[in-house]
């Protein structure tokens, strides 16, 4: 006999009784029929022709006093045996098992009734509180070439989900793969460190984050009918259009690469890194299964795929250089550099911070080395005949401030220099004080011919400044004088900086420079074969600065600075990038968002890579949304009714016997009816009827009437007008 409990009959009133045993008189002496008594669940032994699944769901909740016989059985002194109960406690409480936080790993509880409870959990956890991991599968370890393939065995859903944690610092590689038996028609890899997608061998969508950063990620790629997407927590990174594709069974998945090297070669090699979780849609690819049960795919084969998310010894083969310590790091190093070295590792030697150059040279460092700069002083030589009364230089540079020429005599002197990107001249002379900018910047990378000349010596001075043969910039002086004559003797002047403890001021190249005709030699006397015999001139004082012949900037473009496959343009100290179409920004580290310009005209703009596509509003058609659509060309109105251009919509004006929104209806007679108790009339063909002054309907409509005097409506599908009022 077995008596069930329903919810019914088991409220939660904790003074309801329940009748266990309705009818019997007795229940047989359990030592004499060697039979037993089971309450709450039935025992391995419960019946012999019946298995314990047989059975039915064990009792969740308290008994109190349970008599049998007159006999009490619950609670009995017995309980305390070990054989006789089994989970069983003393006391009846129904507090909230999600007050005891069941659920591990960021799991959260949802209470399901008195005592019950479930887990949702958070990826990459399953069970029934969260509490297993799905197993990390690690490819390419010790540089190994691996993968895994899992058969499919169910027909195609609407939309397809894949979704996994990955974690690698590789740049490129395949990381699945879905195929049938006579195409490949879909597959995920990584290029450049973004995810990559490509639907039917054509259509191919790239992510714009970066995930090969030595950091799990979860990635989700997306097809739901002509659509596919690639998001990364849960943030999306691009959507294009696709011919749809559906999954069948026997179709095969391949996990970190494809059997045939030569295949993989194609999308980035095989994948180095981890996986986990792996799932198609609500199913798992579990390449080492967990304890919960869970519907997974079928794995036909694992190649070279370790067990967990193990790093690879970096460190091993020393990477670092002059003298660097190696900290090993998840699949990477790092290189702890003494104080004169950087770089990776540590492979730049900081040079100048080792002082090679003499006290009166300015260390510059190069990406290999080092130069030694040094401010070039000069003075006159023999004796300049003729007055200084102008000055040409050209030079090349980015920088925005620095000083050309300096020459400083007690209270005179001449500074020509860049300040805010402008040439400014200035140049005082007793108490005469002329200051000359340029009309434009000039730290643009080019080069540039400078001239700065005086004029009309008479009862006063003009002075001009001219760049590239250009509009001239005068200004006045208020007394007449030779006022570059205090350069003829006794004057030391410089190029490059104010004087030569202060430091190289210029970053670029300088032509040649002349004060009143006469060069400023970059070489040394020394360095000719023989003196020069003009009488009056200047040399080069400073024997220990070397000059570097020549003209030529940083190397901006090795190592290449531009991302996705943007080319380096190296524009002397500046570099820039010649992109893609798909790509923009400085460094091409951004995807184009075609709709910027808003080429929808009537519509909205979806960006898609390197391209958009418009959705028109309706009445517009074209790619751009630019053509207004006729809304009259294609109308349907019908038996020669007019049609009325809208916005949007069009309108049907009918002839006076037909109606309905085309036309197609006849406009059927009316007939008014004198009845014996008031007067009415009746629409759409409908005849009087004086027998209960009511209208006679054609088949197809019906009518209603509400007070005297009033109008029958016969209107088509038997559905009546409940909103006529009286006429």
């Amino acid at each position: 006999m077995r008596l069930l409990c329903s919810e019914e009959s088991c409220p939660r009133d904790p003074s309801t009784e329940v009748q266990l045993l309705d009818g019997a008189t007795a229940l047989p002496d359990p030592g004499v029929a060697r039979q037993s008594l089971f309450i709450g669940a039935v025992g391995l032994n419960w019946a012999l022709d019946r298995g314990v699944e047989d059975s039915p769901p064990a009792f969740l909740g308290c008994f109190r006093n349970v008599f049998v016989d007159s006999h009490l059985v619950l609670p009995a002194t017995g309980l305390r045996d070990s054989d006789a109960h089994t989970n069983i406690t003393a006391g009846c409480s129904d507090r909230d098992k999600c007050d005891d936080s069941p659920c591990q790993n960021r799991g959260r509880c949802v209470s399901q009734g008195w005592r019950r409870y479930i887990c949702e959990c958070h990826r990459p956890y399953e069970g029934d509180n969260c509490e297993e991991e799905y197993i990390t599968a690690r490819f390419g370890n010790r540089d190994l070439e691996s993968y895994a393939v899992f058969s499919l065995d169910e027909e195609p859903e609407e939309t397809l989900v894949i979704s996994l944690f990955i974690r690698s610092r590789q740049l490129n590689g395949l990381l699945l793969t879905l195929a049938n038996s006579t195409s490949q028609y879909l597959r995920l890899w990584l290029e450049r460190g973004q995810l990559k997608i490509q639907v039917n061998n054509f259509e191919t969508l790239t992510g714009q984050s970066t995930v090969s950063d030595g950091h799990f990620h979860l990635v989700t790629v997306k097809l739901e009918g002509t659509t596919a997407s690639v998001s990364q927590s849960t943030q999306t990174q691009g959507s294009m259009v696709i011919r749809e594709i559906h999954t069948h069974s026997g179709d095969q998945v391949f996990v970190g690469g494809l059997p045939d090297p030569r295949g993989s070669a194609s999308f980035g090699g095989y994948f180095k890194g981890c996986i986990q979780d792996l799932r198609i849609n609500s199913r798992r690819l579990q390449f080492y299964p967990i304890a919960s049960k869970v519907e997974s795919y079928n794995l036909e084969e694992l190649v070279d795929v370790a067990e967990g998310c193990s790093s690879n010894n970096a460190c091993a083969v020393n990477p670092c250089l002059n003298g660097g310590e190696c900290y090993s790091m998840w699949d990477d190093f790092i290189c702890s550099c003494p104080p004169n070295t950087a770089g990776q590792r540590c492979e730049e030697v900081k040079w100048c911070e080792l002082s090679p150059c003499p006290a009166s040279a300015h260390c510059h460092p190069l990406p290999q080395g080092f130069e030694c700069n040094s401010v070039f002083q000069y003075s006159s030589v023999g004796k300049i005949s003729h007055s200084l009364v102008d000055i040409t230089l050209s030079f090349r540079t980015r920088q925005t401030s620095a000083i050309l020429l300096h020459a400083q005599k007690g209270s005179d002197y001449l500074t020509v220099s860049l300040m805010n990107s402008y040439l400014v001249m200035e140049l005082q002379v007793e108490a005469d004080i002329v200051t000359l900018q340029s009309l434009a910047p000039l730290s643009d990378g080019d080069w540039h011919f400078v001239e700065i000349s005086t004029k009309n010596q008479t009862v006063s001075s003009r002075w001009t400044l001219a760049v590239d043969k250009g509009k001239e910039v005068s200004s006045m002086t208020k007394t007449a004088v030779e006022v570059l004559d205090f350069l003829k003797e006794g004057t030391d002047f410089f190029l490059g900086g104010t004087n030569l403890d202060s430091g190289v001021s210029l970053s670029g190249c300088l032509g040649p420079v002349k004060i009143g005709g006469l060069l400023l030699p970059f070489y040394l006397e020394t360095e000719l074969n023989f003196p020069r015999p003009q009488e009056g001139q200047f040399v080069r004082r400073n024997n220990n600065a070397a000059a570097q012949y020549g003209c030529w900037g940083k190397s901006v473009c090795a190592p290449n600075p531009c991302h996705n496959g943007g080319s380096c343009e190296d524009l002397f100290d500046l570099h820039e990038c010649e992109c893609p179409a798909e790509w923009t920004g400085p460094l091409c580290e951004n995807l184009t968002d075609s709709c910027n310009s808003s080429p929808c005209v009537f519509g909205n703009c979806t960006n898609l890579a390197g391209r958009f596509r418009c959705e028109c509003e309706l009445g517009f058609v074209g790619e751009q949304c630019e053509v207004e659509v006729d809304m009259c060309e294609f109308n349907s109105c019908s038996h020669g009714a007019t049609c009325l251009r809208g916005f949007q919509r069009y309108t049907c004006l009918c002839p006076r016997d037909m109606t309905g929104q085309y036309c197609g209806l006849p406009q059927l007679p009316l007939s008014m009816c004198s009845g014996t108790r008031w007067n009415y009339s009746c629409f759409n063909g409908g005849n009087c009827s004086e027998v209960n002054n009511t209208c006679s309907c054609l088949p197809g409509f019906t009518g209603q009437w509400y007070d005297t005097n009033i109008s029958c409506f016969c209107q088509r599908n038997l559905t009546p007008l409940n909103d006529l009022k009286s006429f």
